[in-house]
């Protein structure tokens, strides 16, 4: 039986991670595929995106963690992608990616003119609003870093409010939101109680994103369900052991979640050498309202 969280585009062909999901084959067009990646450095990772792009063929990607001025993107143009990026001398970067016309709608997150980090991008494709971030680690708790991190949210859950309350233009917001929403998205609870991502307070705030009237994604179609992450660490083999932490989401409007049909985490990349500590996610929605 074909669930609703197993449907791809007709150009891909998918399996479980246990082989034993068959081919699911749909007409062409009718599906819209978003993708995020925190590249820990797109110069480092160049070959990984582009291969992967070649072999899934996404409408849109996200990109997190640039790590640089310099935008590869005559090498995104060469594969059939338009792109906007917003970079940083050696530190965050977002860039989005586009195999539709796109609109950019703004570079900054509203409500702090003296924050300079590249953490936001806010484009339009095929009349959605496609939010890109990279919302801050955090870390160390109780500095002035985590105050900045609580305050980020709080300026985004602001601008949530407002995006709602334009009825026209659906809203999905994707990317690496450093935060671990429950305890079943980690694999082990008191490793990361003392960390930023795992804090009372960045926790609520995503819960108040998602009274707000927004949808995970992934854990609406994924309820209850264990082991699924996003990041693993380098070290001690997190990822030969599975023990990371789904801190990547997307976050979908009410008229967007509506078209829901698929939300997965593509584990592949992460299995190479030199990897990101991040991997792929992937969001299917219905190509028409």
């Amino acid at each position: 039986m074909i669930v609703k969280g197993e449907i791809q585009n007709a150009r891909f062909v998918a399996a479980s991670e246990s082989g034993g999901t068959p081919p699911v084959t749909l007409e062409c067009g009718l599906m819209f595929k978003v993708a995020s990646w925190n590249l820990n450095s797109v110069r480092s990772r160049l070959t990984h995106v582009t291969t992967w792009m070649k072999a899934r063929e996404p409408d849109v990607l996200l990109l997190q963690e640039l790590k640089g001025t310099e935008f590869p993107s005559e090498t995104f143009r060469s594969l059939g992608y338009e792109s906007v990026a917003v970079t940083q001398k050696a530190y965050n970067g977002v860039a989005i990616l586009s195999r539709h016309p796109m609109k950019t709608i703004a570079k900054a997150l509203v409500g702090d003119d003296s924050d300079s980090h590249a953490r936001f991008l806010e484009v339009i494709i095929k009349g959605i609003r496609i939010v890109n971030i990279y919302l801050p680690n955090g870390n160390p708790v109780g500095s002035d870093k985590f105050a900045y991190k609580l305050a980020w949210m709080d300026r985004l859950s602001q601008q949530m409010i407002r995006w709602k309350q334009d009825d026209v233009v659906p809203t999905l917001i994707g990317g690496d939101f450093n935060v671990i929403p429950e305890d079943i998205d980690c694999h082990k609870p008191s490793s990361w109680e003392h960390d930023a991502l795992f804090q009372p307070e960045p926790r609520a705030r995503y819960r108040a994103m998602l009274e707000l009237g927004y949808t995970d994604a992934f854990r609406s179609l994924h309820v209850g369900e264990v082991g699924h992450f996003t990041f693993w660490d380098y070290f001690r083999q997190a990822f030969q052991n599975n023990r990371g932490i789904r801190i990547d989401h997307f976050l979908l409007s009410p008229t967007l979640a509506d078209r829901l049909e698929g939300c997965e985490i593509d584990k592949g990349p992460r299995a190479q050498e030199k990897p990101s500590d991040h991997t792929p996610i992937i969001v299917t929605l219905s190509d028409l309202p």
